[in-house]
């Protein structure tokens, strides 16, 4: 049974962060510390992730469970020497097994350095990621949260740090510059606020609503009466 790891984070961060937020604080000191699981090994943080992409989460771990069984171990080697019809019969779609071929050989050929990521800027890392099929911005990011480890990240992609945004400071909208305030504000620990953002849009604070304008539902359009003409046209 492999070892479980949680993003690391104590006092430093959180003195840091409650000393230059008071509204964050107090939701701090309401929630307590949190432990989020992280993945150490990117490679298999790449492939979870591709795995996760549009299904639930309790689909997610269900899927990645059937794929640690039948291909362990996940290395670029052993994947390496598997077909997508064969990742197929985990339950991932073609797509979704030729992602994970492309970003295997991008490893086996070198054009993906796993080992010479963590020396890089998080913009680096972030425009390495991206060049594979398969990983966006939001992705990246996770990756380098919830693999990596990176201190400083905040994503404007999450809708979840959005609503938490909203949630804490009582705002019905977030815009590009109220968040580049917020990122400055946390920075640079802006990931343990990133963990605290994730709980508030959760419920974590009972008291803390969403203050984001409700949509207005439309009506739907009336059904027109099909005239005889039209009738005969469509026989």
């Amino acid at each position: 049974m492999p070892n479980t790891h949680y993003f690391e984070y104590g006092e430093k961060e959180k003195s840091w962060l409650k000393s230059r937020d008071p509204v964050l604080a107090a939701a701090m000191e309401e929630i307590g510390h949190i432990r989020r699981e992280v993945t150490p090994d990117i490679f298999n943080a790449l492939l979870n992730s591709i795995v996760g992409q549009q299904i639930s989460t309790k689909a997610q771990a269900t899927i990645w469970k059937r794929m640690r069984e039948q291909f362990c171990p996940i290395t670029p080697e052993n994947i390496g020497t598997i077909s997508a019809e064969s990742l197929q019969t985990c339950g991932i779609s073609m797509r979704k097994a030729a992602y994970i071929k492309s970003i295997t050989e991008a490893v086996l050929d070198g054009s993906l350095d796993l080992a010479r990521l963590p020396s890089l800027t998080d913009k680096e890392i972030c425009a390495q990621l991206v060049q594979l099929k398969g990983i966006g911005v939001w992705t990246a990011e996770m990756i380098m949260i919830f693999s990596m480890q990176r201190p400083d990240i905040l994503s404007w992609d999450d809708l979840a740090i959005q609503r938490g945004l909203r949630m804490l400071y009582r705002h019905r909208q977030i815009t590009p510059a109220l968040f580049a305030r917020y990122r400055k504000r946390y920075s640079p620990h802006a990931t343990t606020a990133s963990l605290y953002l994730w709980a508030i849009a959760g419920g974590a604070c009972a008291e803390l609503k969403d203050c984001a304008p409700l949509k207005k539902k439309t009506k739907p359009a009336k059904r027109q009466p099909v005239k005889a003409q039209d009738k005969q046209n469509t026989q």
